[in-house]
């Protein structure tokens, strides 16, 4: 209690700190939080980095693959928020949505402070997923009719200061949420506002979608604040650009239970959504309990429409991993991967780690509740994205990482200190990765349905995953194994019912990111449930350069790599292009009901916190790992007992 005392405590301070910092800087509490003087210093600071200090990939066109029935993988972003998003406006960015897409496409463009950002590979998808709660507010005002106490609002929000950010956030804070934009110009105004912004949305997505190409998703975010800068929020995704008249908001609804009441009275054939929760880590729980934000308990009708509409978690972003604690009965030394939160201790409910709160306890629970109630509403896929504030969809390289909300996070010299905004706890984001015939929205979210997606932390690794029990042994000698991978078995996000009381195979493929570092190892999780008791099991399936697993602990012997951290190259002699093996469980019990996923580990390569060190020619923050070992998480495949 003591430690956890000393944490908050100290998270206390650092924010008396940064706060009393700009009132001091500005002389007043009513003073703008980035002045024209403080973002003139930003720039000049920027300007000054060394980005000759280290070796950048050379830029990669797109490349358009063909229609293929045993699937391509796409690349994309499910979550990224352009100058739209209140929060992101008032971080100092003021690049558009329609930048946003640009970027996704490979074009280079500057940020708050003048930092260039380009993608070295364009991304295949999007969705930009401003908060609903923000529509509106642009659009009103842009309009000379609107109200005195709005355009005392608007000429606030563009001069923000500590005050009014305040303000915001206990407005964002109450139960329910209040709709200041409705109280100033009455509810039905205030639908007109937030429907024109919904409109150019939609519009825009439509005007940048290109079906073979790149596509682009009509999307928002659903955003429930929670205390002590807690998440509990949504990304909504439809399939096409026949959508609900209204984006259901915070102020609509209270809690995901009525997110997907209404979108479902409102979003009919052929419109069609699914809604994707995130950063599970910071949910204080929330994420996989058995109640919403107000302590309603879930119904099995909810439970059933949370398994209908939300088949995918965003389990990797910038705020950090939450695949799993090793607070919480695991062992597992990866789960410690970019996360930070210490558990829960007796009395506290904010700032730390639940037993809901990870991906993988989340799976766990949904094997229990099948036992429970017949079925599993917590089968879900597994995706990463950004969720930064600088319209700069997918940019998770780490040597090109600047920040994730505007002004507030850059240059490199407030990126390297602990008082920044983002912390050096942070990092770039993930990836969503997507098994599709194609690149359309028809094609992608139907694997994104059925749950044939995986997440990366940022690289391109590409894995394939299938489960079944009539796979013949030498499988993964086979050279072309893929098409006898689908007709014996069964893809990431199955369910197999186990009619042959076997034991389960799965077959594994990774193949390394060629713009980095070679592959490591892959393993496999399992999860289950003995006498009503969760268990799991790690076990490393296979190890590059033909390191053996060790039977009495399931691991290969670790691989000495060198990462030089004067210029962060790395050792490109070490590890494997491709890894891939056949896996039978002889621990399976015919009984069980268990679900198994693929985790792939690259061989270290210098964090984002190393290539900034070198921009600003100081050494890398010893209290922070100044390498990172690149991860990619398959969806799960669920073994049913019948």
């Amino acid at each position: 209690m003591r430690r956890t005392r000393l944490i908050i405590t100290g998270a206390v301070i650092g924010i008396i700190i940064l706060i009393a910092g700009y009132i001091f800087y500005e002389k007043t509490f009513t003073a703008p939080f980035l002045s024209d003087k403080m973002l003139e210093n930003l720039k000049t600071s920027a300007a000054e980095q060394n980005e000759l200090a280290f070796m950048q990939p050379l830029f990669q066109p797109a490349e358009y693959p063909e229609n293929d029935p045993l699937k391509n993988a796409y690349f994309g972003e499910l979550h990224v928020h352009s100058s739209l998003s209140f929060d992101s406006y008032l971080f100092g960015n003021r690049l558009t949505i329609d930048q946003a897409y640009h970027f996704a496409k490979g074009t280079s463009m500057e940020n708050a402070i003048g930092e260039n950002m380009r993608l070295t590979r364009p991304l295949d998808f999007i969705a930009v997923t401003d908060h609903a709660e923000s529509f509106g507010l642009f659009e009103a005002c842009a309009d000379s009719t609107i109200s005195e106490a709005t355009t005392e609002s608007c000429q606030r929000f563009n001069r923000p200061n500590l005050k009014f950010f305040l303000e915001l956030r206990e407005i964002g804070e109450q139960r329910p949420m209040i709709n200041p934009l409705e109280v100033d110009e009455g509810k039905e105004r205030a639908r007109f506002f937030a429907n024109m912004t919904w409109d150019k949305i939609v519009n825009i997505a439509d005007e940048h979608n290109e079906p073979g190409i790149f596509t682009a998703f009509a999307a928002y975010e659903y955003s429930p604040v929670l205390p002590e800068s807690g998440k509990h929020h949504r990304n909504v995704i439809f399939r096409n650009s026949h959508v609900p008249k209204n984006a259901v908001s915070g102020f609509d609804a209270l809690s995901e239970i009525d997110l997907w009441n209404m979108l479902s009275e409102n979003c009919k054939d052929p419109c069609e959504f699914l809604t994707i929760p995130h950063n599970p880590n910071r949910t204080w729980g929330l994420a996989f309990a058995s109640h919403t934000i107000d302590g309603d308990a879930y119904t099995i009708d909810d439970w059933k429409q949370r398994d209908k509409f939300e088949p995918l978690v965003e389990m990797f972003q910038v705020k950090g991993s939450s695949e799993c604690s090793t607070f919480f009965g695991s062992t597992d030394e990866e789960c410690n991967f970019e996360q930070f939160f210490p558990p829960c201790e007796d009395g506290e409910d904010t700032g730390c780690i639940h037993p809901t709160s990870m991906a993988r306890d989340g799976l766990k629970k949904g094997v229990l509740l099948e036992n429970e109630m017949g079925f599993n509403p917590l089968d879900f896929g597994m995706i990463g994205a950004t969720d930064n504030h600088n319209s700069s969809p997918g940019d998770t390289e780490e040597w090109d990482y600047r920040g994730s909300s505007g002004a507030f996070t850059g240059p490199a010299k407030s990126r390297l200190s602990t008082g920044s905004r983002t912390t050096l706890i942070n990092n770039p984001g993930g990836l969503a990765a997507v098994w599709s015939e194609e690149n359309t929205r028809d094609s992608l979210f139907d694997a994104m349905q059925r749950k044939e997606v995986y997440a990366t932390s940022g690289t391109r690794i590409r894995l394939r995953f299938f489960g079944g029990f009539n796979y013949q042994d030498d499988l993964a000698d086979l050279e072309e194994p893929i098409e006898t991978a689908y007709s014996q078995g069964y893809p990431m996000g199955s369910t197999i019912n186990n009619f042959q009381n076997k034991s389960p195979a799965f077959f594994v493929l990774a193949e390394q990111d060629l713009l980095d570092a070679p592959l490591d190892k892959i393993q496999i999780i399992k999860g289950w449930t003995e006498k009503g008791e969760l268990k799991e099991e790690v076990v490393d399936v296979v190890c590059s350069e033909g390191r053996a697993v060790n039977s009495s602990t399931n691991r290969c012997s670790p691989i000495d790599t060198k990462v030089d951290l004067t210029n962060c190259s790395f050792d490109k002699s070490r590890g494997a292009k491709t890894l891939k093996t056949l896996w039978t469980d002889d621990n399976y019990s015919p009984n069980q009901n268990a679900f198994y996923y693929a985790r792939v580990i690259q061989n270290p390569t210098c964090r984002w916190s190393t290539y900034d060190s070198l921009r600003y020619g100081v050494e890398p923050p010893k209290d922070y790992p100044a390498t990172i070992t690149e991860m990619a998480w398959s969806s799960p495949i669920w073994i049913k007992n019948n």
